[in-house]
């Protein structure tokens, strides 16, 4: 059933909406501003052996890279435990496929990754129609060292840190984005909860 809603002539439609097209360009411009200070920010170096099992076999962090400059992760919500995947992050990989080439093209490489055995990973892929890159980090320090993971004591005790600050006990895999850079290994710009919702626009 629909609600009651304001009823006008066409005049007033238009004006309306010359109006809503300034907030528009107002928030297209804050965004600009926005996503200059996202690239600005420090890089920070890693220097940790990070492995991971992929379909091509056993890589390192730098092998995710697959000879771009930089590389996007998605932090895909799937424990070891898990029978399927975060129905939110399932939703979002759906677009996955296709964007995978036109990152490959402005020299940025893609790679999901989960804690879950490859083999889950990859029936889960199969199951969906996907076929982008999706590494397990097995033993989850990648996922830890980037504040996406917790164990089940840290949640409970509070405090973790997710979306960069002290936070109470949430959920236990966040989904989060990532950006990183390879010449000198580092972490660029990272997104998570409701930080990433913009980055799905231009």
């Amino acid at each position: 059933m629909m609600t009651a809603h304001a009823i006008g002539t066409r005049e007033e439609w238009l004006a309306a909406r010359l109006d809503l097209l300034e907030a528009e360009k107002n928030l297209t411009r804050r965004s600009d501003e926005l996503a200059k200070w996202r690239r600005e920010l420090p890089w920070v170096r890693i220097d940790k052996a990070y492995r991971f099992e992929t379909d091509e076999g056993e890589a390192s962090l730098r092998d995710l890279f697959k000879g771009c400059s930089q590389l996007l992760v998605y932090h895909f919500m799937f424990g070891p435990d898990y029978t399927a995947g975060c129905p939110s992050c399932s939703a979002i990989a759906d677009g996955f496929n296709g964007i995978v080439a036109h990152l490959e093209n402005h020299d940025v490489a893609f790679s999901a990754v989960s804690r879950a055995p490859l083999a889950k990973l990859t029936a889960y892929k199969r199951r969906l129609g996907w076929s982008f890159p999706w590494a397990s980090s097995d033993d989850g320090a990648f996922n830890r060292d980037f504040c996406v993971w917790f164990t089940e004591q840290q949640q409970r005790e509070g405090g973790i840190e997710y979306n960069f600050r002290r936070e109470p006990p949430i959920p236990e895999q966040p989904a989060s984005e990532p950006l990183a850079g390879r010449g000198q290994s580092g972490n660029g710009t990272q997104a998570a909860a409701r930080g990433r919702s913009h980055r799905s626009q231009p």
